[in-house]
């Protein structure tokens, strides 16, 4: 584990880079150290895994992220490496079609994608959806729109046109692929004209151009659990983009953000709020009301309650999102000091000052030069 190198640098791309340059830098590597161009090359062909064993990872949104978070060590768990070349080319198949016939490399038609074949995954998608503080506490049902690839109704996805047919491809003769060869070394390139499907289309269909999916706005409903944070996805499986060629679909990752709110503020699974009493309040103690996500509640002062003092409602907080129950609210005490008092207030206080023998003198009544006096004695 501590001599794997960096899978960006073994790729010799930056953290940043999408996910065509990780697949171009990939494919290069692929074809430099490919066994077949350097034969009984032990180092050749451990840069050969080494390479594949990086894409594997980086090509996979949630092994990047992971692999971002954690390195190698993938959070304790780790990354597997590749056993042999069958293990490579099950994972890859999508892209050395590109640029090799593995069935004339290895013999036999059992690695790779069958010839033919040019069904694709949707896309995945991603909606930003927007929920108040309360919403995230209680959970939510609702409808949203999202704009996205269906599969075209007129020709079920085949691309073409009703009482017309696919023909064999007249470039490639129906394999799919284009043989060109470079000295000693056979390369298969995907055929341009067809895509690799082997076949043409004569007449597309009307409605979606040959392209077997039309653009529409689809409504679908999802529940958001009771607890989600700024921040969390959703998954909704099989709600991307339509397939291409019958491929299956891609899912719609939703991500939420919780508006702020004007009282609560949430740490956790515990919100904590600011409650302002009288210094009175404070000193005598008192029972005061409280917002929470409930509804109001009553909470205890003890008298000589200082300010900063942090209160716990249990019980009170957000729901967790696995179901171990509730986070508590914690009430942080604010004293407010009076600024305008009456003369009467002020003769009370000072009678309570001089009960207590603490000075109060009032500044108030000096004059300014009295008070500059005062300051250099």
């Amino acid at each position: 584990m501590a001599n794997k190198r960096d899978y960006y640098e073994v790729l010799g791309v930056n953290r940043n880079s999408s996910q065509e340059e990780l697949k171009k830098s990939y494919r290069k590597l692929a074809l430099k150290y490919h066994p077949d161009k350097n034969p009984g090359n032990k180092k050749a062909e451990e840069k050969f895994k080494e390479a594949a064993e990086a894409y594997a990872v980086l090509s996979d949104p949630q092994k990047r992220s992971q692999y971002d978070h954690f390195g190698h060590s993938l959070g304790g768990g780790g990354f597997s490496g590749f056993g042999g070349f069958d293990d490579i080319f099950s994972n890859f198949g999508d892209i050395f079609e590109d640029f090799f016939d593995i069935e004339s490399i290895f013999g036999g038609g059992t690695r790779g994608r069958s010839r033919g074949s040019r069904s694709r995954r949707g896309s995945d998608l991603q909606y930003k959806l927007s929920i108040s503080f309360e919403e995230s506490a209680s959970g939510k049902e609702t409808n949203i729109k999202v704009p996205r690839y269906e599969t075209c109704t007129q020709c079920k996805g085949d691309g073409t046109a009703p009482g017309s047919s696919k023909v064999q491809c007249p470039q490639c003769h129906g394999t799919g692929q284009i043989r060109v060869s470079q000295g000693f070394f056979s390369i298969a390139r995907t055929c341009n004209i067809c895509g690799g499907s082997g076949t043409k289309i004569s007449k597309p269909c009307p409605d979606c151009k040959g392209e077997g999916r039309v653009p529409r706005e689809r409504k679908i409903n999802i529940k958001i659990p009771a607890g989600v944070d700024n921040g969390s996805r959703l998954k909704i499986s099989g709600e991307g983009e339509a397939g291409v060629g019958g491929g299956p679909r891609g899912n719609l990752y939703v991500y939420i953000e919780v508006k702020p709110h004007p009282y609560f503020r949430r740490e956790d699974d515990h919100i904590i709020c600011e409650k302002e009493i009288s210094f009175t309040q404070a000193a005598l103690g008192a029972e005061v009301e409280v917002p929470t996500l409930d509804g109001r509640a009553k909470l205890k002062i003890p008298a000589g309650t200082q300010s900063g003092k942090l209160f716990r409602l249990s019980g009170k907080g957000m729901p967790n999102l696995r179901g171990y129950g509730r986070g508590d609210q914690y009430v942080r005490i604010n004293v407010v000091v009076p600024t305008r008092l009456t003369e009467e207030e002020k003769k009370l206080l000072r009678q309570f000052a001089a009960l207590r023998k603490e000075n109060v003198e009032n500044i108030e009544t000096k004059s300014f030069f009295d008070r500059v006096k005062k300051g250099f004695k």
